[in-house]
């Protein structure tokens, strides 16, 4: 099975800037499309940012400028590192991969942005 890890996740400053890791395990990283995620409570989850298959990039609007998703395939690894954090970052962030019609995702890790 595909295993997903996040890690990286707890409590930031409001215009800091933390980084997110994604270990997995179970895949070809460079076969899937991989993504960043937030869910805030009471809220649907939400693209952050997107890499694709070949290392295009996408990242939402409300992030833009600000995050930065990468992969690192010798570690099996995608990171989300997170500048000029806002308190709307306020939530558990999950990674994700997806190959065919499959799609994994991560237990989650919690981001806290304080002021």
């Amino acid at each position: 099975q595909v295993q997903l890890v996040e890690s990286g996740g707890g409590v930031g400053q409001a215009g800091g800037s933390r980084r997110l890791s994604c270990a997995t395990a179970g895949i070809t990283l460079t076969f899937y499309n991989r993504a960043w995620h937030r869910q805030a409570p009471g809220k649907q989850r939400e693209v952050v940012a997107v890499l694709y298959r070949g290392d295009n990039t996408h990242s939402a609007d409300f992030v833009k400028g600000r995050f930065t998703i990468s992969g690192d395939i010798a570690k099996n690894t995608v990171y989300l590192q997170m500048h000029n954090l806002k308190p709307e970052a306020t939530a558990d962030s999950y990674c994700s991969a997806k190959f065919g019609g499959q799609n994994s995702w991560g237990k989650g890790t919690p981001v806290t942005v304080s002021s």
